[in-house]
């Protein structure tokens, strides 16, 4: 049977090969069909009467009007309930549903993948929908740029270059600036044996870099012309054995603080084991290598996600594989700090599937899966997984993952304003740091330690802690860990009175760039905060960049934030989507903070 798809990216439109289908009629027919296809869980009819219908004299009757339409044109497809549910069968399939469905599931053509959700309608009679919409916009877009860069990766990985050059050049033409998706391009022309198209390609994004934004190119575009690692001695054997002993001396030197030295021997694993032949073996070098550029570097960028689709195409594992498992969990990882959560949740899904039985690699999925859930404001999923996470680490005896899960957990309960839970988390996660000797992690828990005692009004013992934080965080150099950082010092000084200090500190975080986007996210809310208390005109500009990045990155209750902040400066649209948004999402303290603000 031939298929029948729901294009919402783009001008709406239904497709069938060889056939005119019936169209829905009306632009808010669309609306109720994106909204509903964009709420996996349902949504009350009263709920998106009143979103689509504000000024009807009968909101609920104007929807069951477009419900009926809808069905006319749907013929097969099932609108029901009380929370309406739209449920799709073969031949059905509609392609913003698959852009945020499982990572990897192929269904999706990323070379078809264009334009914006519900391109060329406007909605301007319905404010708060209008104000949905744009945030959709934001995340879906960002869904696509994700699309193009993974199958970019995917086909560098098995061996099509010319493929991966026409993606990566797709993913350019939407963000010429994405330095990534240009690493890509660049080493796609390199596999492809253009070599001095590659060359031409880096002196472009140089001259595009300095010329647009003032800045250089970024380091790794121009890696990506160089080979892919270092040469091996010929007189090394290529076995098993060797390829284990490089492995093992990496890990060595890693665990004893010699970063570059133990990068370099990991490497050379990883050329021995394609020397040698064995996927499985080349996978598990793949994998180590990534782990420590990930955890160890901070690398985030093309270089390491290439590692790990290339580990994926050489272990080919469709059932359980703990190399698999740690590829996948990996990329999650990446996406959820790139701010890609419909990406992110389908590689952890498929991590999990992984390793089915294998608790130590469980509880480290777990506890990104945790981290996905609390920067989305699904905060109950998020003390489950963590949770969890937790007590599987225990199990298996694993004292830093323990702390790492019971750091978050704290983090999860402080956002909610549960202050004894969010200590007891986190002064377990402080005892697991100091009995690992885990320097590198202490930043985040001292911060957000210091942070629950600036929420429960113990200023003094939260300035030690957050300043310890900031210290530690900026002799690592750690970008993510110094936003953090600032941030709190930029809270602690607005509780204080002293909006000089505050101010001076918003400034200094905002020199780091971090990786992982909630702390971004995170400081532009403290941001518009301290704006708002001195007056200064930069609140508006702070609350902007805040509701473009939460939308695209699906941070809801940043975007509310956002809201609340332009609402705040006279934007009425603004205020009517504030309540409508926060209520979908349950956290006690959000709702305290809008009530103090903005009233019942």
């Amino acid at each position: 049977m031939a298929e029948t798809w729901i294009r919402l990216l783009g001008p709406p439109a239904i497709e069938s090969p060889g056939t005119a289908p019936p169209q829905p009629r009306g632009r808010k027919a669309w609306a109720v069909l994106a909204y509903l296809a964009l709420q996996p869980e349902g949504t009350g009819r009263s709920r998106t009467a009143a979103l689509l219908f504000p000024d009807a004299a009968d909101p609920l009757g104007a929807l069951r009007w477009n419900l009926s339409e809808l069905r006319r044109t749907l013929g097969g497809v099932s609108i029901t309930g009380d929370p309406l549910r739209l449920e799709l069968v073969p031949p059905w399939r509609c392609d913003a549903l698959e852009l945020v469905g499982p990572a990897g599931n192929g269904g999706l053509d990323p070379h078809r993948v264009s334009g914006q959700l519900l391109e060329g309608l406007v909605f301007a009679d319905s404010p708060v929908f209008d104000s949905w919409l744009a945030d959709q916009r934001y995340r879906l877009e960002n869904c696509v740029q994700g699309l193009l860069y993974e199958a970019a990766l995917a086909a560098l990985a098995s061996g099509a270059p010319g493929d991966a050059v026409e993606l990566s050049s797709q993913a350019l033409r939407r963000d010429p600036f994405n330095a990534d998706c240009a690493a890509v391009l660049v080493k796609a022309l390199v596999a492809a044996g253009e070599h001095r198209r590659a060359r031409e390609q880096v002196s472009k994004f140089e001259d595009l870099y300095h010329r647009e934004l003032g800045l250089p190119l970024p380091a790794e575009v121009r890696r990506a012309l160089a080979a892919s690692g270092p040469a091996a001695d010929p007189g090394i054997p290529a076995t098993l054995a060797t390829v284990r002993s490089y492995l093992d001396a990496g890990s060595a030197s890693l665990s004893a603080g010699a970063v570059d030295r133990g990068l370099d021997q990991l490497r050379l694993a990883v050329v021995l084991a394609q020397r040698q032949g064995d996927r499985h073996l080349i996978a598990e070098s793949l994998v180590t290598l990534s782990g420590a550029l990930i955890h160890q570097a901070g690398g985030r960028g093309a270089e390491v996600a290439d590692f790990l689709h290339r580990a994926l195409s050489a272990e080919a594992a469709d059932g359980v594989s703990r190399t698999a498992a740690a590829a996948l969990r990996e990329l999650g990882y990446l996406s959820v700090q790139r701010g890609v959560p419909d990406r992110a949740a389908g590689w952890l899904d498929r991590a999990m599937q992984a390793a089915q039985g294998i608790p130590d690699e469980q509880a480290r999925i777990l506890a990104i899966q945790g981290m996905l859930a609390s920067d989305t404001a699904h905060y109950e999923d998020a003390v489950t997984a963590l949770t969890e996470s937790g007590r599987l680490a225990e199990a298996v005896r694993n004292r830093r993952q323990q702390a790492f899960s019971a750091a978050l957990l704290g983090r999860v309960h402080l956002l909610r304003g549960e202050l004894g839970p969010a200590a007891a988390s986190l002064d377990q996660a402080q005892e697991g740091v100091k009995a690992e000797h885990w320097t590198a992690f202490e930043p985040f828990v001292d911060g957000v330690r210091g942070e629950t005692y600036l929420a429960a009004g113990r200023l003094e013992d939260a300035e030690a802690l957050i300043d310890r934080s900031w210290v530690m965080a900026e002799l690592a150099g750690d970008h993510c860990y110094m936003a953090l950082a600032a941030g709190a010092e930029a809270r602690l000084f607005l509780a204080r009175g002293d909006l000089a200090a505050a101010e001076h500190w918003i400034g200094r975080g905002m020199e780091p760039k971090p990786w992982y986007l909630w702390y971004s996210a995170r400081l532009l809310d403290a941001a518009a905060e301290v704006a708002l208390a001195t007056g200064s005109q930069r609140a508006s500009e702070f609350a902007d960049r805040l509701a473009a990045l939460a939308s695209r990155s699906g941070m809801r209750e940043f975007v509310v934030r956002a809201q609340s902040h332009r609402a705040v400066l006279g934007n009425d649209a603004a205020a009517q989507a504030v309540s409508w948004l926060a209520k979908e999402i349950d956290n006690p303290a959000l709702t305290a903070f809008l009530t103090q603000r903005h009233g019942a």
